[in-house]
């Protein structure tokens, strides 16, 4: 999340890493029941560009975003170069893509059938934020982004948040060890005053909040099963987390995704964000489970594979290092994301529960 952080996904010129996982299988992802027609989603970072594409490609599903210090939709175009340059802190030297590029990019893939028809996005909410002090994802790539939106969702659809003294973070009031608002080191979560993004994520996306109370559960799960060959061959993690509110055992609830940013996997940071980010208390309240996916880090080769895959710092793929058609909906990601959402909702009787 750091600059030598983002810029140092660059292959490494020395000797391969090996990444190892844990061997010992989580639980199964229970079925709930949950209720798809308000599923929304956010993230941070690689988070946020991941919630966007996740939007995107299932633009049909999806109901509105929050997005904290991420970009267009496809920016990269499946290059690292682009990723590291144009899409995080553009120049004169490596621009922005234009709002045309980006819109007929987006266009072509959904005329092909790879993502949702875009019309979907006209009746979704997006909550965007910017922090003055955040060098790695700078404000004119969050200004592109509402430009993107902006041609299909209505100005009131649209709540954009700058801070002049927020650095590159999430932004949270539930991390009682969150740094300080300008900061830029782990866990990346800081504390902007009384700013309670996950709340106001949710507010935007789902309207009006019951005020926020802890009687939820936080469960691991096993995300291998859904996904089409090795978790760690899709820059995935073994273990996932999924919070559930207490009422969401015995009736329906709205599912919120929630994408964690670079070097903020539980590999890297243990639960600090799957705890501290701020969405729990609300979701107890709101009757809202929150999937946390997890993404873990891995250079080169991993035991058990030949692969080569270069995400030293467990960053979710917004550039294309999981493989092709990482931002369309067969994306190993966004379709391994899709098929937990697929689980949650499945009726309890027919998942054992």
């Amino acid at each position: 999340m750091t600059a030598p952080a983002w810029r140092s996904l660059l292959p490494p010129l020395s000797a391969l890493g090996l990444a190892v996982g844990t061997a010992v299988a989580a639980p199964a992802l229970p079925g709930l029941g949950a209720d798809l027609s308000g599923l929304t989603v956010s993230g941070v970072s690689s988070g946020a560009y991941m919630a966007v594409q996740f939007q995107v490609a299932h633009s049909k599903l999806v109901r509105g975003a929050g997005v904290i210090a991420g970009g267009p939709y496809d920016c990269a175009e499946g290059s690292t170069w682009r990723a590291l340059t144009s899409c995080m802190s553009p120049s004169s030297w490596a621009p922005l893509p234009s709002l045309a590029e980006l819109r007929q990019r987006a266009e072509n893939l959904a005329r092909a059938g790879r993502i949702d028809p875009l019309d979907n996005l006209r009746d979704d909410r997006v909550w965007l934020f910017s922090g003055g002090k955040d060098d790695q994802v700078t404000t004119p790539v969050m200004d592109r982004l509402a430009e993107f939106y902006g041609h299909w969702l209505s100005p009131a659809a649209i709540r954009y948040v700058k801070l002049p003294a927020a650095g590159h973070a999430m932004i949270s009031v539930a991390d009682p060890q969150a740094n300080a608002c300008d900061g830029a080191q782990t866990p990346f979560i800081n504390r902007c005053g009384d700013l309670d993004a996950a709340g106001e994520i949710l507010a935007h996306l789902l309207g009006p909040l019951q005020p926020p109370t802890a009687a939820g559960e936080m469960l691991s799960f096993d995300q291998r099963p859904f996904v089409d060959g090795k978790a760690i061959d899709a820059g995935l993690a073994v273990e996932g987390y999924v919070h559930v509110p207490r009422s969401c055992r015995s009736s329906p609830c709205r599912i919120h995704v929630a994408f964690h940013g670079c070097r903020q996997s539980a590999a890297q940071i243990g639960r600090r964000f799957v705890d501290g980010a701020g969405y729990n208390a609300w979701a107890d309240s709101n009757r809202i489970i929150v999937l946390y996916p997890q993404t873990v880090p891995r250079v080169g080769l991993a035991m058990g594979s030949w692969k080569w895959l270069n995400n030293p710092f467990a960053c979710w793929d917004w550039w294309g290092y999981s493989g092709d058609g990482y931002a369309t909906r067969d994306g190993r990601q966004i379709a391994a994301v899709r098929a937990m959402i697929g689980r949650l909702a499945t009726p309890r009787q027919a998942s054992g529960q």
